[in-house]
Protein backbone atom coordinates (compact mmCIF):
# COMPACT_ATOMS: atom_id res chain seq x y z
CA UNK A 1 0.00 0.00 0.00
CA UNK A 2 1.11 3.41 -0.85
CA UNK A 3 2.00 5.99 1.84
CA UNK A 4 -1.00 8.13 0.58
CA UNK A 5 -3.41 5.79 0.97
CA UNK A 6 -2.06 4.29 4.36
CA UNK A 7 -2.82 7.70 5.56
CA UNK A 8 -6.52 8.28 4.10
CA UNK A 9 -7.17 4.79 5.86
CA UNK A 10 -5.66 6.26 9.14
CA UNK A 11 -7.77 9.32 8.90
CA UNK A 12 -10.69 6.73 8.17
CA UNK A 13 -9.98 4.81 10.88
CA UNK A 14 -10.04 8.29 13.05
CA UNK A 15 -13.37 9.32 12.00
CA UNK A 16 -14.80 6.01 13.75
CA UNK A 17 -14.14 7.45 17.24
CA UNK A 18 -15.80 10.04 19.73
CA UNK A 19 -13.08 9.56 21.90
CA UNK A 20 -9.18 8.83 21.86
CA UNK A 21 -7.65 6.33 20.35
CA UNK A 22 -4.36 4.52 21.15
CA UNK A 23 -1.52 4.65 18.78
CA UNK A 24 -1.35 0.57 19.83
CA UNK A 25 -5.51 0.13 18.59
CA UNK A 26 -4.88 2.11 15.21
CA UNK A 27 -1.73 0.11 14.79
CA UNK A 28 -4.20 -3.24 15.19
CA UNK A 29 -6.61 -1.92 13.03
CA UNK A 30 -4.82 -1.21 9.80
CA UNK A 31 -2.28 -3.76 10.05
CA UNK A 32 1.05 -1.64 10.85
CA UNK A 33 3.48 -1.12 13.87
CA UNK A 34 2.41 1.22 16.45
CA UNK A 35 5.67 3.18 15.41
CA UNK A 36 4.10 3.34 12.00
CA UNK A 37 0.82 4.45 13.58
CA UNK A 38 3.16 7.61 15.02
CA UNK A 39 4.85 8.89 12.62
CA UNK A 40 1.46 9.18 10.11
CA UNK A 41 -0.24 11.04 12.57
CA UNK A 42 3.25 13.63 12.94
CA UNK A 43 2.75 13.82 8.58
CA UNK A 44 -1.06 14.58 8.96
CA UNK A 45 -0.49 17.11 11.63
CA UNK A 46 2.04 18.91 9.51
CA UNK A 47 -0.58 18.54 6.62
CA UNK A 48 -2.92 20.65 8.56
CA UNK A 49 -4.98 17.70 9.35
CA UNK A 50 -7.94 18.60 12.48
CA UNK A 51 -5.69 16.12 15.23
CA UNK A 52 -5.66 16.60 18.67
CA UNK A 53 -4.37 14.98 21.07
CA UNK A 54 -0.46 12.93 22.30
CA UNK A 55 1.32 9.70 22.70
CA UNK A 56 0.41 7.37 25.44
CA UNK A 57 -3.77 9.17 25.99
CA UNK A 58 -4.49 8.73 22.27
CA UNK A 59 -5.74 10.67 19.40
CA UNK A 60 -8.74 11.56 17.35
CA UNK A 61 -10.73 14.29 15.11
CA UNK A 62 -10.91 17.57 16.38
CA UNK A 63 -14.97 18.49 16.97
CA UNK A 64 -16.78 20.34 14.18
CA UNK A 65 -14.21 19.35 11.83
CA UNK A 66 -15.10 18.41 8.16
CA UNK A 67 -13.47 16.32 6.35
CA UNK A 68 -14.48 15.69 2.46
CA UNK A 69 -15.62 12.35 2.06
CA UNK A 70 -13.19 9.46 0.74
CA UNK A 71 -13.36 6.26 -1.05
CA UNK A 72 -15.33 3.27 0.35
CA UNK A 73 -14.76 -0.50 -0.31
CA UNK A 74 -16.99 -3.01 -1.42
CA UNK A 75 -17.69 -4.27 2.15
CA UNK A 76 -18.49 -0.93 3.12
CA UNK A 77 -21.01 0.19 0.09
CA UNK A 78 -22.19 -3.14 0.79
CA UNK A 79 -23.43 -1.92 4.29
CA UNK A 80 -24.43 1.50 3.53
CA UNK A 81 -27.27 0.42 1.34
CA UNK A 82 -28.12 -2.60 3.17
CA UNK A 83 -28.38 -0.64 6.60
CA UNK A 84 -30.48 2.02 4.21
CA UNK A 85 -32.57 -0.57 2.83
CA UNK A 86 -33.25 -2.09 6.26
CA UNK A 87 -33.97 1.85 7.70
CA UNK A 88 -36.77 2.12 5.06
CA UNK A 89 -38.68 -0.67 6.40
CA UNK A 90 -38.54 1.04 10.51
CA UNK A 91 -42.31 2.54 10.49
CA UNK A 92 -40.42 6.18 10.24
CA UNK A 93 -40.87 8.52 7.42
CA UNK A 94 -38.76 10.83 7.97
CA UNK A 95 -35.72 8.24 9.17
CA UNK A 96 -36.73 6.37 5.65
CA UNK A 97 -36.54 9.98 3.36
CA UNK A 98 -32.95 10.88 5.38
CA UNK A 99 -31.72 7.08 4.39
CA UNK A 100 -32.16 7.81 1.09
CA UNK A 101 -30.80 11.29 0.90
CA UNK A 102 -28.07 10.40 2.85
CA UNK A 103 -27.04 7.28 0.48
CA UNK A 104 -27.51 9.56 -2.93
CA UNK A 105 -25.00 12.27 -1.35
CA UNK A 106 -22.34 9.39 0.05
CA UNK A 107 -22.44 8.30 -4.29
CA UNK A 108 -22.20 11.58 -5.40
CA UNK A 109 -19.79 13.24 -3.44
CA UNK A 110 -17.09 10.45 -3.58
CA UNK A 111 -14.20 10.66 -5.95
CA UNK A 112 -15.86 7.74 -7.87
CA UNK A 113 -19.23 8.02 -8.35
CA UNK A 114 -20.96 5.53 -6.62
CA UNK A 115 -24.62 5.59 -7.65
CA UNK A 116 -24.42 2.58 -9.93
CA UNK A 117 -22.49 0.33 -7.71
CA UNK A 118 -24.77 0.93 -4.83
CA UNK A 119 -27.91 0.20 -7.55
CA UNK A 120 -26.53 -3.07 -8.33
CA UNK A 121 -25.85 -4.22 -4.59
CA UNK A 122 -27.27 -7.68 -4.34
CA UNK A 123 -27.97 -7.27 -0.68
CA UNK A 124 -32.00 -7.02 0.11
CA UNK A 125 -33.78 -6.77 2.89
CA UNK A 126 -37.22 -9.16 3.06
CA UNK A 127 -40.69 -7.92 2.89
CA UNK A 128 -42.65 -10.28 4.69
CA UNK A 129 -46.11 -10.55 6.27
CA UNK A 130 -44.80 -8.26 8.97
CA UNK A 131 -44.30 -5.11 7.42
CA UNK A 132 -47.50 -3.42 8.38
CA UNK A 133 -46.26 -4.44 12.02
CA UNK A 134 -43.26 -2.16 12.19
CA UNK A 135 -45.26 0.87 11.05
CA UNK A 136 -46.22 2.61 13.71
CA UNK A 137 -47.52 6.34 13.87
CA UNK A 138 -45.64 6.84 17.57
CA UNK A 139 -42.40 6.21 16.55
CA UNK A 140 -41.13 9.22 14.87
CA UNK A 141 -42.79 11.60 17.89
CA UNK A 142 -40.70 9.41 20.20
CA UNK A 143 -37.74 9.95 18.53
CA UNK A 144 -38.01 13.78 18.07
CA UNK A 145 -38.28 13.62 21.70
CA UNK A 146 -35.45 11.98 22.56
CA UNK A 147 -33.67 13.97 20.17
CA UNK A 148 -34.73 17.13 22.25
CA UNK A 149 -34.81 15.37 25.63
CA UNK A 150 -38.63 16.51 25.94
CA UNK A 151 -40.95 14.57 28.86
CA UNK A 152 -43.45 12.66 27.53
CA UNK A 153 -47.02 11.74 28.40
CA UNK A 154 -47.66 8.31 27.27
CA UNK A 155 -51.33 5.85 27.10
CA UNK A 156 -49.97 2.70 27.51
CA UNK A 157 -51.22 -0.85 27.85
CA UNK A 158 -49.28 -3.30 30.17
CA UNK A 159 -48.73 -7.28 29.18
CA UNK A 160 -51.72 -7.69 31.22
CA UNK A 161 -53.71 -5.29 28.97
CA UNK A 162 -54.46 -2.86 31.83
CA UNK A 163 -54.20 0.74 30.35
CA UNK A 164 -51.89 3.29 32.06
CA UNK A 165 -50.26 6.46 32.38
CA UNK A 166 -47.00 7.49 32.46
CA UNK A 167 -44.59 10.26 32.27
CA UNK A 168 -41.13 9.40 31.01
CA UNK A 169 -37.90 10.94 30.34
CA UNK A 170 -36.91 9.38 26.42
CA UNK A 171 -33.49 8.64 25.73
CA UNK A 172 -33.28 5.49 23.71
CA UNK A 173 -35.27 3.65 21.11
CA UNK A 174 -34.24 0.36 19.96
CA UNK A 175 -35.45 -0.91 16.35
CA UNK A 176 -35.87 -5.22 17.17
CA UNK A 177 -37.57 -6.76 13.96
CA UNK A 178 -41.21 -6.32 14.59
CA UNK A 179 -41.41 -3.97 17.32
CA UNK A 180 -39.74 -0.87 18.47
CA UNK A 181 -38.81 -0.63 22.21
CA UNK A 182 -38.12 2.66 24.64
CA UNK A 183 -36.19 3.60 27.26
CA UNK A 184 -36.69 6.03 29.28
CA UNK A 185 -36.81 7.04 33.36
CA UNK A 186 -40.13 6.72 34.58
CA UNK A 187 -41.52 9.38 37.01
CA UNK A 188 -44.07 6.97 38.95
CA UNK A 189 -41.56 3.68 39.38
CA UNK A 190 -38.65 6.61 40.04
CA UNK A 191 -36.93 3.98 37.84
CA UNK A 192 -35.72 3.14 34.26
CA UNK A 193 -38.62 1.33 32.59
CA UNK A 194 -39.04 -0.34 28.71
CA UNK A 195 -41.84 0.63 26.94
CA UNK A 196 -43.29 -1.08 23.66
CA UNK A 197 -44.25 1.53 20.82
CA UNK A 198 -47.04 -0.72 19.13
CA UNK A 199 -48.55 -0.52 22.90
CA UNK A 200 -48.90 2.87 23.38
CA UNK A 201 -52.26 4.39 22.33
CA UNK A 202 -51.11 8.26 22.56
CA UNK A 203 -48.19 10.05 22.93
CA UNK A 204 -48.10 13.65 24.18
CA UNK A 205 -44.73 15.75 24.19
CA UNK A 206 -44.53 18.69 26.52
CA UNK A 207 -42.99 21.52 25.69
CA UNK A 208 -40.05 21.10 27.98
CA UNK A 209 -36.96 19.15 28.16
CA UNK A 210 -36.48 16.88 31.06
CA UNK A 211 -34.33 17.85 33.84
CA UNK A 212 -31.26 15.60 33.29
CA UNK A 213 -29.32 15.39 29.88
CA UNK A 214 -29.95 12.57 27.56
CA UNK A 215 -26.24 11.60 27.63
CA UNK A 216 -26.14 11.18 31.42
CA UNK A 217 -29.16 8.87 31.49
CA UNK A 218 -27.78 6.72 28.52
CA UNK A 219 -24.62 6.10 30.24
CA UNK A 220 -26.31 5.34 33.92
CA UNK A 221 -28.74 2.60 31.84
CA UNK A 222 -26.15 1.28 30.12
CA UNK A 223 -23.96 0.64 33.69
CA UNK A 224 -27.16 -0.48 35.13
CA UNK A 225 -27.78 -2.98 32.56
CA UNK A 226 -24.08 -3.88 31.83
CA UNK A 227 -23.81 -2.45 28.69
CA UNK A 228 -20.49 -2.02 26.81
CA UNK A 229 -20.27 2.27 26.06
CA UNK A 230 -19.27 2.34 21.70
CA UNK A 231 -17.09 4.05 20.79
Amino acid sequence: MSRSGRLFLLMDALRGYRHPVTAARLAEQLGVSERTIYRDIKTLGDLGAPLEGEAGIGYRLKAGSFLPPLMFGVDEIEALVLGARWVRRQGDAGLAAAAQSALARIAAATPKDLRDDMAETSLWVPIGDDASAVSDAHVQPVREAIRYQQRLLLSYCDEQGRATERMVWPFALAFFEGKRLLAAWCEMRSAYRHFRIDRISAVQTLAERYPVRRGVLLKSWRAELGIREES
